[in-house]
């Protein structure tokens, strides 16, 4: 059976409506960066999409091709991420997508180095005849964290991080965002085929204890 993140890291991909500390190990990503609105037909973020996902089937088809990574094992997918800022705000401001920068990514396997990704992203970008070169190899250690399983349209995430901000302040911490540490979101329902009052999205921030 292929090895699923979701299901054998379920602290991190099955959380619940209501707010949960916990801490986070460092993760290696296939990255793309970029800013402005997500919704944007045909634009940047969009695109990276496309990239990701280009380059994360790539690596889990190798096998099918002649190039061998060391310790492959057959494995799910992981689901879209995003780390979300604006500049000089603290936290998220929905109302100003335009102002959004980003980080994109889909989750590696420990087993998957940077060499091979370089291989995944030359042989997507010539097997798909798009420019996958945007992809990066990114590690992250978000660490201490709370994290909420949000239900519904992505414009109504506030009132979702509100309830863990109430949590935090009732608990002893409070957010604790810096250049390294953002505003994290994994998609667990695809927006293409759930309706905006069913997506499921894990929001995920980090946190520092104030005691």
């Amino acid at each position: 059976m292929a090895f699923d993140f979701k299901t054998e890291y379920r602290a991190f991909y099955m959380t619940k409506k209501t707010p949960e500390i916990l801490t986070v190990p460092p993760a290696n990503y296939i990255a793309v960066r970029g800013s402005g609105d997500p919704n944007e037909p045909d634009g940047d973020y969009q695109q990276a999409i496309s990239i990701l996902y280009a380059v994360a089937y790539t690596l889990k088809m190798s096998q099918r091709t002649d190039y061998r990574i060391e310790g492959f094992y057959d494995y799910v997918v992981p689901p879209l991420e995003g780390f979300w800022w604006q500049d000089g705000i603290d936290g998220i401001d929905y109302s100003i997508k335009s102002a959004f920068r980003w980080i994109s990514v889909i989750r590696l396997p420990e087993f998957v180095k940077e060499k091979d990704l370089g291989w995944a992203v030359k042989t997507a970008s010539q097997k798909k005849k798009m420019d996958c070169s945007a992809a990066e190899f990114l590690m992250v250690d978000e660490g201490l964290c709370v994290q909420i399983m949000h239900v519904g349209p992505y414009d109504d995430e506030p009132a979702t991080v509100a309830i863990m901000n109430r949590f935090l302040l009732e608990n002893g911490y409070e957010p604790d965002f810096t250049h390294q540490r953002r505003h994290h979101e994994i998609y667990l329902s695809d927006a293409r085929k759930v309706p905006p009052e069913r997506r499921k999205t894990i929001i995920r921030h980090p946190i520092r204890s104030m005691r």
